[in-house]
């Protein structure tokens, strides 16, 4: 077996003299870093996206001073009337089932919040009060039941791969949360309503009561 003949011009080696400059570090120029932290950087830059998504800053819960008007029928909207209505967070999660951060500033404004009610920011529907509220200390706004069993419905969804009970507004078919039970908290049905406390709005109860 014969090998090709390999020769070398002045041209090409003239290219491996530029990339050994390029190459040197001298004080002045980049060291020739490892393939592997190369890699790294090419995998940071691609994930940078994802990071600043779940950093990003929360819409604040709505709080408002009176009780909103009680819808009497279903609230029907098309997706370009529901995203008129609503931030983008709110539509995220609402209308397409997402989840916000845990631990995020509404959590912690949901855990400061005193007695008071809970509406649907899709619709207005009552859903829950703080009567049911108590500390899961899961990260997201928790109730052992809803202020109203018959404005909130549950279904089954399987994004994770494996069977969840998804809580969903009745009035509006927003989605809410997820309810888990039998986890073992001392309340009275040891269900933990886990609702995104960014399609809640908050009622003050001495306002509600009026």
């Amino acid at each position: 077996m014969t090998f090709p003949r390999v020769s070398f011009t002045s041209a090409s080696i003239g290219h491996f003299s530029d990339f050994n400059k390029l190459t040197k570090f001298d004080g002045t120029r980049f060291p020739p870093y490892p393939l592997n932290i190369m890699k790294m950087v090419i995998l940071l830059a691609a994930i940078a996206p994802l990071l600043l998504v779940n950093c990003k800053k929360q819409d604040p819960m709505a709080t408002q001073p009176t009780p909103p008007e009680q819808p009497k029928a279903k609230v029907e909207l098309t997706n370009a009337e529901w995203k008129e209505k609503l931030t983008p967070e709110q539509y995220r999660i609402l209308r397409e089932a997402g989840t916000e951060a845990a631990n995020g500033e509404v959590y912690h404004e949901f855990k400061e919040q005193g007695a008071g009610s809970y509406f649907c920011a899709g619709c207005d529907t009552k859903l829950f009060s703080s009567n049911e509220k108590f500390d899961s200390k899961c990260g997201w706004p928790s109730f052992y039941d809803p202020a109203d069993a018959q404005n909130v419905v549950t279904d089954t969804d399987f994004d994770l791969g494996y069977a969840r009970t998804e809580v969903r507004c009745k009035n509006c078919d927003g989605h809410l949360g997820h309810v888990f039970l039998g986890e073992g908290f001392n309340t009275p049905t040891d269900k933990r309503y886990c609702i995104n406390g960014t399609v809640l709005k908050f009622v003050p109860d001495s306002v509600d009561k009026e």
